[in-house]
């Protein structure tokens, strides 16, 4: 919503964020100029409430600018400043603890982990795009290690995009499952085997068995 604001027109989002444009004659003494400011008031506040639901319409629909419906939206989904606090201490605790789990893809952890980061970026809690590659490197299990060192060596983790991270172990990942798709058909094969090497020699007990009881 705020994105969409700020292309529709940035001083609309100016309003919302830090209130009405003031105008001080009376309605009678309206300079053009004045008359702009309370169309911009006034478009804010009809874009906010075009764009609620019912439900949501009543609940500020006693509102007398933009900023106040704003900020009665803000803390009905964002809640109080504590809450807020609570909110990223619970989001902080998952960043820090987290981990690519067993089964999990490159792509499934990364959304995971950029859930995570959005919901504290949407609380004004950040952090560097350092840093956000390092936890990802330091999240992959001991089977990845020699990749990690590797990228560890050839690029400045300060520097290196997430988008680059991850599409580059993406690509070992698909390498990964590329060479282990022989191993896994020969483990198959041999499965299949030995299967019926048990099969044939449980068949050659019953003939021999039968042949004694002639």
């Amino acid at each position: 919503m705020e994105f969409f604001l700020q292309g529709l027109d940035y001083q609309i989002w100016s309003i919302i964020e830090e209130g009405d444009l003031l105008v001080t004659n009376e309605k009678d003494k309206w300079t053009e100029d004045d008359k702009r400011k309370i169309s911009l008031n006034y478009k804010a506040k009809s874009i906010l409430c075009c764009a609620l639901s019912k439900k949501e319409f009543n609940r500020i629909s006693a509102c007398k600018s933009a900023m106040e419906i704003w900020e009665k939206l803000r803390i009905t989904y964002e809640g109080t400043d504590k809450v807020k606090e609570t909110r990223i201490d619970i989001l902080v605790t998952q960043y820090e603890r987290f981990q690519m789990q067993p089964g999990e893809s490159i792509t499934q952890m990364y959304s995971k982990f950029t859930n995570i980061t959005n919901g504290l970026a949407s609380l004004g809690k950040s952090y560097e795009m350092g840093d956000m590659v390092r936890k990802i490197l330091r999240s992959l299990p001991a089977s990845w290690t020699p990749k990690v060192t590797a990228i560890e060596e050839a690029n400045d983790l300060k520097r290196m995009s997430l988008e680059k991270l991850i599409g580059s172990l993406m690509a070992h990942e698909i390498n990964i499952e590329r060479l282990g798709e022989p191993s896994s058909r020969k483990k198959h094969t041999n499965a299949l085997k030995a299967e019926e090497d048990i099969s044939g020699e449980d068949s050659d007990d019953k003939e021999s068995m039968g042949s004694r009881c002639i």
